[in-house]
């Protein structure tokens, strides 16, 4: 008697994601992250400039996407500097190509689903024609999502969420200060018309948070005995972010800016405490930040705000949990992936 084929079943998305990624360290981690849940599904990603130029975001788009078996999602062309000014590179922490410089060019190809639109014109028609249904990741400088907004000013209440990796959450207790947040220093005016942007739900992941959940050299130990092809790829880039970071705190640990968001956006339960308030612009002629406006103890700033409409600030999260599933998440790679069994790795 013939055997009966086994069934195969199909993860439930629930979750349909559209990333916009200056695709630098932690951007491409973020990536993994996200194509390893069997709930969410990338719609599409959109290139920004920021951690590398376009053309080495578009390139790291396509090779982190190709690590998970990925290749048929569309993927945009966006600005390659703000709106107002010259754009700022960070060379110096991502490497020349944004990876740790630990890829070859010759790696990294082109996405074999560039779109002819620009990552505005693709972000405005993906919203109108499924509204309601589409959540935003951003992980870079908002200018993608700022020009969007110029075509389409109701954009944001089209996306079911918008989750922005950006910010400084509100202000700090006295005698402390936030890590630098280049997303918005890049592109201050981007910023402010996404702040300001009504939104179906608006919430800031922002260094405020953001540097005090972090991986460490164990994490990298980890990754790089797991043997698998997406595991080894991640400690190799996070080696180079610990070596930047050393000089932050004395010790070789980095925080999980993107990763953390985009884990945020799918498992919201993580986040133990936020903020909710009008969120401004503001510089002191050093840095730009985003800010709920509103003291560390909760108190109205002391001058007259920028109204805007309401922004979710997280200030707690879960880092046990968040951690032990990125991690997770790193090694096993997408839902479809080789075990780490399977390639004569260990498991974590």
């Amino acid at each position: 008697m013939p055997e009966t084929p086994a069934t195969v079943s199909t993860p439930v998305v629930n979750r349909r994601i559209v990333v916009d990624t200056d695709t630098g360290i932690d951007d491409a981690l973020a990536l993994l992250y996200l194509a390893a849940q069997p709930d969410v599904e990338i719609v599409a990603v959109t290139s920004i400039y920021g951690n590398c130029v376009i053309d080495d975001s578009l390139r790291n788009i396509a090779y982190v996407l190709g690590l998970v078996g990925i290749t048929d999602v569309p993927v945009a062309r966006g600005a390659a500097k703000p709106l107002n000014a010259e754009p700022h590179i960070a060379h110096y922490v991502h490497g020349y190509d944004g990876l740790g410089d630990v890829v070859s060019v010759d790696d990294r190809p082109m996405p074999t689903g560039l779109v002819d639109q620009t990552a505005a014109e693709l972000l405005v028609e993906l919203a109108r024609a499924q509204p309601g249904e589409l959540e935003l990741l951003t992980l870079g400088p908002l200018t993608n999502i700022a020009l969007a907004l110029q075509v389409e000013p109701e954009l944001l209440t089209l996306f079911r969420s918008i989750t922005i990796m950006g910010g400084s959450g509100p202000f700090p207790e006295v005698g402390q200060s936030d890590m630098f947040d280049a997303n918005i220093q890049n592109d201050a005016d981007a910023a402010q018309l996404v702040f300001s942007a009504p939104a179906t739900r608006r919430v800031m992941v922002g260094v405020n948070i953001t540097s005090r959940v972090v991986t460490d050299e164990q994490d990298v130990v980890a990754l790089h005995k797991s043997g698998t092809p997406t595991g080894v790829f991640a400690a190799a880039i996070l080696e180079t972010y610990l070596d930047f970071y050393r000089l932050a705190w004395g010790r070789r640990i980095s925080p999980v800016h993107d990763g953390l968001a985009a884990a945020l956006m799918v498992h919201p339960e993580w986040i133990t405490a936020s903020v909710t308030g009008p969120a401004n612009i503001t510089h002191d002629g050093f840095t730009t930040r985003a800010r709920i406006m509103q003291t560390a103890e909760g108190r109205a700033v002391p001058w007259a705000i920028e109204p805007t409409p309401d922004t979710i600030a997280v200030t707690g999260v879960d880092t046990a949990a968040f951690v032990t599933a990125f991690i997770h998440s790193l090694i096993h790679g997408s839902p479809s992936s080789p075990s780490p069994a399977s390639q004569g790795g260990t498991t974590a």
